[in-house]
């Protein structure tokens, strides 16, 4: 067993930021992993896969390692996956359709000028310019009587295609896109295309008042489910044999197109790429689908949805789990 000091070191030095020799005398043991991982107060469930071997399954709070857990933001991941599926399909002409082509039904009459020509590029990276709903104007935005309309309707406050904004009602509008494009709900889309080939369900989902599927937040998978999406991931869109996703889409969510200005994470179509080489559905409270392709790891984690996790507070404290204790049983 590691002491404390030694484990700390492990976790400040992160993966490939470390020498060999330094990372084989301080690798933390499965037993250490386990023991910190469980120790995190606001954890409730993890899971830890590493090639067909699962080499941990602990929920020391919550309900389970079977039973759905609201995954928040992790569903900003999902929707982009739907938006992958869309497109391998034809049902979206190609990431730069523009949402004025694609459902033109959405924009409001008193939108702010220029919505029609956001890509589904810019949605998904988050990069459509408009002012945020996350954060201290969330309440607002789910209290209004149109999401999508009042999404279209803040001020711009960047270019199309320029700065990442982090928006929840930015992949709110995209789903719902997704949805007219394809003529079928969210929920309906995400049973049909990764709950059936990954065998998992999609327990519950809220809507909006006109029925959109929330895309980007309220999800409910289990935390095994979420291990299912994590080997997806991992494995090129490829689970048991099947190619549930297009693998030329799961490469290109792994680029980053911009970065996070409060982690630092890089953002590709949908996903957090970090600089150790992990690809990351992130949530509030700390709940994470996370694939390494390189190690041949993935990872699911829930936590207490209630509470914030910031990225110099316990995401943090995630973060380094991953690249410390985690890439070190690679």
């Amino acid at each position: 067993m590691l002491s404390r000091r030694q484990f700390s070191a492990s976790l400040v030095c992160a993966g490939a930021q470390c020498a060999p020799a330094l990372l084989r005398a301080q690798a933390p043991t499965l037993s250490d992993l386990r023991d910190t991982a469980t120790g995190l107060p606001q954890l409730h469930a993890i899971l830890v896969q590493r090639g067909d071997e699962q080499l941990l399954a602990e929920a020391p709070r919550g309900r389970g390692l079977t039973a759905a857990a609201n995954i928040k933001s992790c569903s900003k991941s999902i929707l982009a996956l739907l938006l992958g599926t869309a497109l391998a399909r034809g049902e979206i002409a190609g990431l730069d359709a523009r949402l004025g082509d694609v459902a033109p039904r959405l924009i409001p009459a008193d939108a702010t000028e220029g919505v029609a020509d956001l890509t589904m590029e810019d949605l998904v990276t988050l990069r459509a310019g408009l002012q945020g709903t996350s954060g201290g104007s969330y309440g607002a935005w789910v209290g209004s009587s149109n999401w999508v309309a009042y999404a279209l309707r803040q001020p711009r406050i960047a270019p199309k295609g320029g700065r990442m904004i982090y928006s929840t009602g930015t992949t709110h509008v995209l789903g719902a896109a997704i949805a007219v494009a394809t003529g079928k709900s969210l929920r309906a889309l995400a049973r049909e295309r990764l709950g059936a080939p990954l065998d998992i369900d999609v327990a519950s989902w809220t809507r909006d008042p006109q029925g959109y599927y929330f895309g980007g937040n309220e999800m409910a998978l289990s935390p095994e489910a979420m291990l299912r999406v994590a080997l997806m991931m991992r494995d090129g869109g490829l689970y048991d044999g099947a190619q549930v996703i297009d693998a030329d889409w799961v490469s290109a969510s792994q680029v980053a197109q911009t970065a996070s200005p409060y982690s630092g994470l890089g953002y590709g179509l949908g996903w957090f790429i970090s600089a150790s080489g992990w690809v990351i559905a992130r949530g509030y409270g700390g709940q994470i689908i996370a694939s390494h392709p390189a190690r041949s790891l993935a990872v699911a984690i829930t936590s207490d949805p209630t509470q914030a996790a910031r990225s110099g507070g316990y995401f943090g404290d995630l973060m380094r789990l991953l690249d410390g204790p985690v890439l070190a049983l690679a």
